[in-house]
């Protein structure tokens, strides 16, 4: 990234390189997770109602939840993870698809072993994450 003078706007006055949209720090698979507890809650809240108009709202919900699911592990995807990342976990790259695709089967599925699984998916994708950021923060782990 360039930083331009705001004296001479075609002159750079620095470069800076980041490995993330932003300096790292900024994404995190918490993100997904929060939105795969919220798949599976509205499928669990589906089954324990007899109400229609509550378990539509349920199934509305769940599909917002779900597609914010894929965005989060879609921007993990390409914006965290590097070609470094997949020559030491040759995995990502499956794990990523599968969680994907799981979320898109979260849409169209009432089943709370589908949340599950992505919940699990998920988990498998943030282990990784946490291996190469050096581990959890403090802030996760208390």
């Amino acid at each position: 990234m360039r930083f331009l003078s705001a004296l001479n706007p075609l002159r750079p006055i620095a470069t800076a390189s980041a490995h993330c949209d932003l300096f790292c720090g900024v994404y995190y698979p918490e993100q997904a997770r929060i939105e795969a507890e919220s798949v599976k809650a509205c499928s669990e809240k589906y089954h324990a109602s007899d109400d229609d108009v509550f378990r539509a709202r349920c199934i509305a919900i769940k599909e917002e939840r779900a597609e914010l699911v894929k965005h989060h592990l879609w921007v993990l995807w390409t914006d965290y993870f590097k070609p470094p990342h997949l020559e030491e976990h040759p995995e990502l790259h499956d794990l990523f698809w599968n969680a994907t695709k799981l979320a898109g089967d979260a849409k169209k599925s009432m089943d709370v072993q589908v949340g599950q699984d992505l919940l699990d998916a998920i988990d498998a994708i943030a282990e990784i994450f946490w291996q190469t950021k050096g581990g959890k923060p403090e802030w996760l782990t208390s």
